[in-house]
């Protein structure tokens, strides 16, 4: 009986053994789970509120360009006052943003898209003078009532060359980005580098903070973000770690459930660290129940063992059992290794898709580019005809009187004769060698190109064009030839897309008005400027010139499709330049293209 009871102390005492490492183990493999849930959840939580902020961030660089505000800080007129209130209203109507704002260089509020202007003092502000150091500034900050919080973005406004004038600041409504947080059971939570809770799922921790409010408060005095009345102390918890990971535990159940999971991100780029807390009460309790499952096991094994000799038979049957269960998780892990093996068929069939859809998009770029081309060599072929036909019939002249004076004897007649003939067959190659290099289709890589003498070459395709319009074109050709990086007949084809449009532009002004194309080329540091402007109307809309199928000609004057700005637009940008557009003070509009330039010595 002693036996006996001797193996019944140590069975059980085996049993809880075993039991407490399953529900150790149990416990550890089910947090790993819910932190792969709750990392994932924080990570789509931190990357929707850091997108939805860079969208108002974005917003703040695009409108600082806007010309109507640089002229609001310009020019002293009401009239560019009321017109960027209205801008500036529209645009935060269209973007969700809560106000969007001109501070002018002293500190003062100028424009609003919420009406009437505040004298709140911007001078002071973080984001302001960073903004007035030429950099993108942000701050958050409480504002208004008790929950009001606010993201500010300020982008400085300037002109080129030239230092900040004002700023355009953003203003984004937290309450509003965080809406779609509210239903979430997890308890989501962004603080700033003060520790104080500035975005949340639950308002109850809105302006809490896990150090002293003395501190907070005395380092809120340096930056004055909140209001100091609002900072309150963080709901007590004490932390515990099991199997690498952090568990939260509140003594009050107001807010925090009793155990939480917790885990954080560094959002550097908006300057708050995001945090989140998940409720472990499910974890324990699978825990608990596989620690049940383990020693009813271990119970059930040694009452089999204790009755091996009775119960034979139905360990048999119990090792069937098991050995089919074996089998069914077999099946089970063929089965899904089938599954993943099809799954990673798809995806690099998916791959292979779309490496091929990208090598077909980069080839219609090129037939797009070779389309251009073409369609300014149809617009340009009368002009082409007129230019070798006029030099033939020149030729035949002065070949049949040339036979006359030979027969006569009049050598030197005869010979001024060929030499015109000679001249006349240079000019007709010269003609026939620019149009078939603009026509070939331009395979090798970036170069030094002469951009003298690409602007000659396509002034010299379009002289007949620009002569039965009446167009005059000045142009003084550099002693020293100018080397660019880029390709030469892409190159071409941009210059010949801007004199093409700029003769266009001038077609329906009046016949008494002068028309003129003024072609000329700046040197800035490494930069070449080249500038093609006209004395036409001018740009309707500068903003959408670049963009695809936009064009002002009217139905039926032209075979063009609003493409040959948009392929200029993308051959400037592979050769790293730039390209814009813009009217001109004195009347007309004015292209530009800047290209990087190449050392006479490099050239060489």
């Amino acid at each position: 009986m002693r036996q006996f009871i001797l193996h019944i102390i140590v069975f059980f005492t085996a049993s809880t053994v075993l039991s407490a490492a399953v529900g150790w183990w149990a416990y550890g493999t089910a947090l790993d789970r819910l932190a792969e849930r709750a990392e994932t959840e924080l990570s789509l939580a931190s990357d929707r509120l850091v997108g939805q902020l860079q969208r108002f961030r974005q917003l703040s660089v695009v409108m600082a360009d806007h010309p109507g505000l640089i002229a609001l800080l310009t020019e002293d007129s009401d009239q560019f006052g009321q017109n960027a209130n209205r801008l500036l209203e529209k645009t935060a109507d269209k973007t969700g943003s809560y106000e969007i704002f001109v501070v002018s260089s002293t500190g003062h509020k100028i424009a609003s898209s919420r009406l009437p202007l505040t004298n709140v003092e911007h001078g002071n502000s973080a984001y302001f003078k960073r903004a007035m150091h030429g950099a993108l500034g942000s701050a958050q900050t409480q504002y208004g009532e008790e929950t009001g919080r606010a993201f500010y973005f300020a982008s400085p406004i300037k002109r080129s060359g030239e230092p900040p004038i004002g700023a355009l600041v953003v203003k984004v409504n937290i309450e509003a980005v965080e809406t779609d947080w509210r239903a979430d059971p997890n308890i989501l939570f962004f603080s700033d580098d003060q520790h104080v809770v500035f975005v949340s799922n639950r308002d109850a921790l809105l302006f809490n903070t896990r150090v002293e409010i003395s501190s907070a408060i005395e380092a809120n005095e340096n930056k004055r973000k909140y209001d100091p009345t609002s900072l309150k102390d963080f709901p007590e918890f004490w932390i515990s770690r099991f199997s690498g990971h952090q568990l939260w535990h509140a003594k009050s159940r107001q807010i925090f459930p009793s155990t939480a999971l917790h885990l954080e991100k560094s959002l550097p780029i908006i300057a708050l660290n995001a945090e989140i807390l998940v409720d472990a009460a499910a974890s324990r309790l699978t825990a608990a129940l596989q620690a049940i499952v383990a020693m009813a096991f271990s119970l059930i094994v040694g009452a089999g063992f204790f009755i091996m000799a009775q119960r034979r038979v139905a360990l048999s049957r119990l090792l069937a059992t098991e050995a089919q269960a074996n089998r069914k998780l077999e099946d089970q892990v063929l089965r899904r290794t089938e599954q993943l093996s099809g799954v990673n068929q798809r995806l690099r069939q998916q791959i292979n898709e779309r490496i091929d859809a990208e090598e077909a998009l980069n080839r219609a770029q090129q037939d797009l580019v070779q389309a251009g081309k073409l369609s300014a060599l149809g617009q340009m072929s009368a002009g082409i005809s007129h230019e070798l036909n006029q030099p033939l019939m020149a030729i035949r002249s002065f070949a049949e009187n040339a036979e006359v004076f030979l027969e006569r004897g009049q050598l030197d007649t005869t010979k001024a004769n060929l030499g015109r003939i000679s001249d006349l067959a240079r000019r007709m190659g010269r003609i026939i060698k620019n149009l078939r290099a603009f026509a070939r289709k331009e395979g090798e890589p970036m170069t030094e190109v002469d951009l003298c003498a690409v602007i000659d070459a396509s002034l010299e395709l379009n002289d007949n064009r620009m002569q039965q319009a009446g167009v005059e074109v000045t142009w003084s050709t550099p002693l020293n030839a100018v080397w660019v990086r880029g390709g030469e007949v892409r190159l071409q084809q941009v210059l010949i897309n801007l004199l093409g449009n700029a003769v266009d532009a001038m077609e329906d002004i009046d016949g008494t008005a002068e028309k003129r194309i003024e072609v000329s080329i700046a040197q800035t540091g490494g930069t070449v400027i080249l500038s093609v402007r006209d004395t036409g109307p001018g740009l309707s809309e500068p903003e959408k010139i670049f963009d695809p199928f936009y064009t002002t000609k009217k139905v039926g004057q032209s075979e063009g499709m609003g493409l040959g700005l948009s392929i200029s637009y993308g051959i400037v940008q592979s050769f790293g330049g730039k390209i814009a557009g813009r009217n001109h003070p004195d009347g007309g509009s004015v292209f530009t293209v800047e290209l990087a330039l190449v050392a006479n010595e490099a050239a060489a």
